[in-house]
């Protein structure tokens, strides 16, 4: 048996994880500066495997405009290279001896437009799971019994007001990433 705060503090706990990973995908889509995490959903097929690129090789930002990827193992920079190139990013990666460099090219004014919208999907996929959470939540704190109503639309009240707090914070992190992305 469930306890208002306790459903309360799953609710939060769910809108907190989905504005994380918001914040997360918001931080492999490219902006003008060099971010290593840019090649976090990177997979490479290494030994038989998908990968991710962060176990098969290392990963630098040693320029504003340019990433450099180190192969673990030398014999996979072939399938690194093929894997960041096909990632859809809009990066030609280039084999120099051990090292793979990943200049990044200026980003066009349509594709930053297009990019704000990918920022726009991902937050609404984000929203939508925040949400998801709140119908959840209240849901569960309608079917408790021995419990007021009083209680009950006050519990109510306070999971809206948890979900609007969430939802202000996607809002802000949409805000910050946009302004990055439009940034020449």
């Amino acid at each position: 048996m469930s306890t208002i705060p306790e459903l309360t503090k799953q609710a939060r706990d769910l809108m907190h994880k989905a504005v994380e990973n918001t914040r997360r995908e918001f931080s492999t889509i490219r902006s003008g500066k060099a971010s290593t995490a840019l090649l976090d959903l990177v997979r490479v097929d290494a030994y038989g495997n998908a990968m991710p690129l962060n176990q098969v090789a290392m990963v630098a930002a040693p320029e504003p405009r340019l990433l450099t990827v180190q192969p673990f193992d030398k014999s996979l920079a072939p399938a690194i290279e093929k894997a960041i190139r096909d990632a859809d990013l809009g990066l030609n990666p280039a084999t120099q001896g051990n090292l793979i460099r990943v200049p990044l090219p200026a980003l066009s004014e349509e594709r930053r437009k297009e990019l704000v919208k990918v920022v726009h999907k991902l937050a609404e996929e984000g929203k939508i799971a925040v949400r998801h959470a709140r119908t959840d939540a209240l849901s569960r704190v309608k079917k408790l019994e021995h419990i007021s109503g009083d209680d009950k639309s006050r519990s109510e009240k306070e999971i809206q007001k948890l979900t609007d707090d969430h939802v202000k914070q996607i809002d802000g992190l949409i805000q910050s990433k946009e302004a990055e992305i439009m940034e020449v």
